[in-house]
């Protein structure tokens, strides 16, 4: 008994993972499983390799959109079928479906998973959890169905019953989760000047790219004076971006022969409004993104790396976070020491957690820029396009995702690993806790 008591004590500890570290095998795994179904022979119409298959897996998961196959004409049924269910999963969280699992069984949730539901939502109150997440089942079935319903109206006398209601039902998953999935080669360019497809589609990415909380926020409260600050820095921020990329990017393309240049006057309206509020991570496009002016290509790569809203199925660094880090300088040029905005204020440590977020998603922009113009000689705006598009988890390309080496494609890869994890969570993972055992004094140092 003594000696089993002295091996008990002196066997290693167990080695307990953070959710953040967690959820970064989670994805991973999921991942790895779906390019490993996508590279089986039932899930394609000619051989895939194993590096497609992965890039195609992780580009669904990630919902961005990228590819270096086209999706339509090199998987078969079987395979769209998987990348849509990829999307499906990627978009509304793994342990989003998890929970709803476990609660249909009705299976007691832990505190464990409930504390990696938090991370994969991005929630600080534990309390309103599985509220959210019935709430996001409801709107998903909801959106997706009427989406794709609305979409057969126009796919079904096209392409027939059974691969129009595809169509539409595919399309309309890509659509609500801004994943930038499409069945056809160039995307919706052939729909630019389609009313339906240009109404449907965007406000199933628009509305997917909110965030549920504020939609559970609009839900409950119906009233703008009521709604959380959250709610309202999202709904005012988003409002704002879309009518400057609108303005902005019909202001800019109007007289180009390549893109609006040849088109009549309604379809210019209806393709400034789609590519306005594309590629803040939906991915979809109806003009050639690579005949854009320069101008404009600089002007849709901050939009992608803002993204949508937090709980949402949209990337990058999100909404609210761009809005904070303007009030935070808009604060320091007025001398304030607090950040307030309609009737509230911020805490600083929300405001570090900002800026956080913002220097590691610029750093790793940045560092993944660099390595991959080490092999890969082409435009560098093409290239800064493309890292951009991948962290945002967007989808747009000018072209090159299939010219890059194996080194280029690998990198892409992961930028949309990071950039659907998040960089806080990737922080938050290589990061050790301590508590400082020494204070020092303060003192200051000269900026600028």
């Amino acid at each position: 008994m003594a000696a089993q008591t002295v091996l008990s004590e002196k066997r290693a500890p167990q080695i307990q993972l953070s959710p953040p570290a967690i959820l970064l095998l989670l994805y991973a795994g999921c991942m790895s499983l779906g390019a490993l179904l996508l590279s089986l022979p039932f899930a394609s119409n000619e051989p895939t390799t194993f590096f497609e298959a992965l890039f195609t897996s992780v580009s669904a998961v990630t919902v961005t959109g990228l590819v270096v196959v086209d999706t339509g004409s090199h998987y078969s049924f079987w395979g769209q079928m998987i990348i849509a269910i990829l999307i499906q999963l990627g978009g509304l969280g793994l342990m989003t479906f998890s929970v709803l699992i476990l609660a249909m069984l009705g299976i007691r949730i832990s505190s464990n998973n409930r504390a990696l539901l938090r991370e994969d939502l991005n929630q600080t109150d534990l309390g309103s959890l599985l509220r959210l997440v019935f709430l996001i089942f409801k709107v998903v079935f909801l959106l997706e169905v009427l989406g794709a319903g609305l979409l057969a109206l126009h796919f079904v006398p096209e392409f027939g019953w059974c691969e129009g209601i595809w169509q539409s039902i595919f399309h309309s998953i890509s659509a609500f989760n801004n994943a930038g999935f499409g069945l056809f080669p160039d995307s919706l360019t052939r729909w630019a000047g389609d009313y339906l497809v240009n109404l449907v589609i965007p406000a199933l990415f628009i509305i997917g790219g909110l965030g549920y909380s504020v939609l559970m926020d609009l839900s409950d409260k119906r009233c703008w004076r009521k709604l959380t600050l959250h709610s309202k820095l999202m709904l005012s921020g988003t409002g704002v971006l879309i009518i400057f990329a609108f303005s902005s990017f019909m202001m800019l393309e109007w007289s180009n022969p390549q893109t609006l240049g040849v088109l009549d006057t309604p379809t210019k309206i209806m393709v400034s409004w789609f590519q306005a509020v594309t590629p803040r991570t939906a991915g979809f496009n109806t003009v050639d993104i690579g005949a854009l002016k320069d101008s404009t290509a600089l002007l849709l790569m901050p939009l992608m790396v803002i993204g949508g809203g937090s709980t949402s199925t949209a990337g990058g660094i999100k909404v609210t976070s761009f809005i904070v880090m303007l009030l935070a300088v808009i604060a320091f040029f007025k001398r304030r020491n607090q950040i307030s905005v309609f009737g509230r204020s911020l805490e600083t440590e929300q405001i570090l957690k900002v800026m956080a977020l913002v220097t590691i998603s610029l750093m790793l922009i940045i560092t993944s820029l660099f390595l991959i113009t080490l092999t890969n000689n082409q435009n560098f705006l093409d290239l800064l396009f493309e890292v951009c598009s991948a962290f945002g988890t967007v989808g747009l390309s000018r072209g090159i995702t299939a010219d890059l080496d194996g080194f280029g494609q690998t990198f892409i890869i992961l930028i949309m690993f990071f950039g659907r994890v998040g960089p806080l969570t990737l922080g938050f993972f290589l990061a050790t806790r301590s508590a400082p055992r020494v204070k020092y004094p303060s003192d200051q140092v000269l900026f600028g």
